[in-house]
């Protein structure tokens, strides 16, 4: 007679460094909100006839994107809610990404902080990953002198990437096994996707000349515009940069995954943070 299965409990959260309350969550939810509205505007309002590759949006798009990304992180320090071991985690985590980055920038679409923004975003959860996207971003640009129109741009979408692994499924059973890093990295190469899609669309309209099957039409009805954005992005990034980030990124997750998870883990459970509310 075999003895009775042992089910184990479920394991406890972590505790989140950056916890979201209603003000917090408040003004991420303002900042995604003008976030994808400034990726998607050309599919909603006829830009500038006379407009050229990001001149018109890319300063306005900075100055309201910025501020907002900002105010979370103020409007936390304000709350009581992040420490100052948060923001040492925060800063260290920035300056790791930064560094990484121009290991594999501009190699075949070759990204190298990804799966830190979706090891760490899963780990202390989406308010932290979305931080730690928008200011890895901003690092490495500063590193790199690659600071530019496109920035904003890079600094929300990256932050929605490490934002979205918090909110995944599981956090209370997980533990860096196969099927967490499985979810992980699908994840990851479904991110690394959706990033290059929404920097395709910040330019598209002013891409390419008007007389292409590809070019953005102005005034023309969504969809039209959408399936024409659609075959611009399966030609021009799908196949070649976004291929290489997802799979860069999925590789990187499977292989560093159960180190860097149970590193963060075990930091998280000794900083102890902020418990959850």
């Amino acid at each position: 007679m075999s003895a009775p299965a042992v089910q184990s409990a479920p394991r406890p959260l972590l505790a989140r460094p950056v916890p979201i309350g209603w003000r917090s969550g408040t003004v991420l939810l303002i900042a995604s909100v003008a976030g994808l509205a400034m990726f998607t505007w050309p599919l909603l309002m006829a830009p500038s006839a006379t407009a050229s590759s990001h001149s018109p949006t890319a300063p306005l798009a900075f100055v309201l994107i910025l501020p907002l990304v900002v105010a979370i992180v103020v409007a936390e320090l304000v709350d009581g809610a992040i420490d100052t071991k948060a923001l040492a985690m925060l800063g260290v985590l920035s300056a790791i990404g930064a560094a990484l980055r121009p290991l594999g920038a501009g190699t075949a679409g070759i990204e190298t902080i990804f799966f830190l923004l979706v090891l760490a975003g899963r780990v202390f959860g989406p308010g932290f990953g979305f931080a730690l996207g928008a200011t890895t971003m901003f690092a490495s640009a500063l590193i790199t002198a690659g600071v530019g129109p496109w920035l904003p741009f890079q600094m929300m979408a990256a932050a929605w990437v490490g934002a979205g692994a918090g909110v995944l499924p599981g956090r209370s059973r997980s533990s860096g096994g196969k099927g967490e890093l499985t979810l992980l990295a699908a994840y990851g190469a479904l991110a690394a996707y959706a990033y290059g899609a929404l920097l395709n669309l910040s330019f598209w309209p002013f891409a390419i000349g008007p007389q292409t099957e590809l070019s953005f039409v102005a005034g023309a009805p969504v969809l039209e515009n959408l399936h024409r954005f659609v075959l611009f992005t399966i030609g021009t990034s799908a196949a070649g940069w976004d291929t290489g980030r997802a799979l860069t990124t999925a590789v990187a997750v499977v292989l560093t995954g159960p180190a860097i998870l149970s590193a963060l883990r075990r930091v998280a459970r000794r900083a102890r943070f902020t418990p959850l509310a």
